[in-house]
């Protein structure tokens, strides 16, 4: 029997470790003011060496928790995802649920870039809804400092490090997901590259990316193909459920750059008063952007019980996914 299910709570978490845009100028020949303009990003969190993307993880996974009142023996599912797991084995995911204190689990690790949380938060919603387990714990988190390379500009003035959590559980129905759409297009893997656990990144024969230690990105192409995808697929979602931007009181999509949020929101005839900007105090963190920029949101009351809302992420693959929420408060009901 299935049942509806959303987010019943959230946590996030980010490094006291800050990389300014003054310290960026200085190593790359240009302006504070020229970094600020390109990115909407002012500072970007980077946690310290011992510090991995599960530690961070485990920090936002507790606090989601505690504020969706959960024990961690209600939890069934956890599901990491990241683009910077700790090790190639095994998954992120054993390693928080062993923190955490979760005495049994599926675990799994999901990797799609700065789509990751989205297709981690749909598959959770579908699986708690079908009755696989009760609850699931679902996090983002990326440490992208210990893969930009500090001298690249394109990459360097936009990723930070820090990790988004939340608790999918069973609500009302009308309320939770209401609709997802996803995909990717593996013809434009070379858009962005990622190195492996180790370091090392393979190349495919025929490949122009030179292999090396650090992310690389194409940043005109990211641009052009999130902007013809986010409509698209935000539509997608729109069409499932009969609904129109109109209905739509809150857009939280991946912090990529605030040239990026913009432009899209032009493109849905969405007004910025209805769009989440996150990225100016902590920077683009990836697989964790759209959950920290959620549990913001919940905390400064940007999401009342009711509040029909998107979430849409976009990156490597390229990949992209869309969620359509409403949101649910068990204290008023959706």
């Amino acid at each position: 029997m299935c049942t509806a299910a959303g987010i019943i709570g959230t946590g996030a978490y980010l490094p006291e470790g800050v990389l300014t845009n003054e310290e960026l100028s200085r190593r790359l020949a240009v302006t504070p003011e020229w970094i600020f303009q390109q990115t909407g990003i002012a500072v970007r969190r980077i946690a310290p060496a011992g510090l991995l993307s599960s530690g961070m993880a485990v920090e936002a996974g507790r606090q989601a928790l505690e504020q969706a009142g959960t024990a961690p023996e209600e939890i069934g599912l956890i599901i990491m995802a990241s683009s910077t797991p700790d090790a190639g084995g095994p998954a992120t995911a054993a390693l928080i649920q062993q923190a955490l204190h979760i005495p049994q689990a599926m675990c799994f690790d999901l990797s799609a870039g700065c789509s990751g949380f989205v297709y981690a938060l749909a598959t959770a919603c579908h699986l708690v809804s079908s009755g696989f387990c009760a609850k699931a714990l679902v996090i983002g988190a990326d440490k992208f400092s210990r893969v930009v390379d500090p001298d690249d500009t394109a990459t360097a003035i936009l990723f930070g490090d820090g990790a988004g959590a939340v608790v999918v559980g069973q609500v009302p129905d009308g309320c939770g997901l209401l609709a997802s759409d996803m995909g990717c297009d593996g013809s434009r893997f070379e858009a962005v590259w990622l190195p492996g656990p180790e370091g090392s990144r393979p190349v495919p024969a025929g490949s122009t990316v030179k292999p090396g230690p650090f992310v690389h990105m194409d940043g005109y192409q990211v641009f052009r193909f999130s902007m013809r995808v986010i409509g698209e697929s935000v539509g997608r979602v729109l069409d499932r459920t009969g609904l129109t931007m109109a209905d739509v009181d809150l857009l939280i999509p991946h912090q990529a750059n605030r040239r990026i949020v913009e432009a899209a929101a032009r493109r849905l005839n969405l007004p910025m008063e209805k769009v989440i900007l996150d990225m100016e105090d902590c920077g683009n963190t990836s697989a964790a952007s759209i959950p920290i920029a959620l549990h913001h949101a919940v905390e400064r009351g940007r999401i009342p019980p009711g509040s029909l809302f998107l979430l849409a992420g976009f990156g490597a693959g390229l990949s992209w996914g869309s969620c359509l929420l409403r949101w649910y408060d068990p204290a008023t009901s959706c």
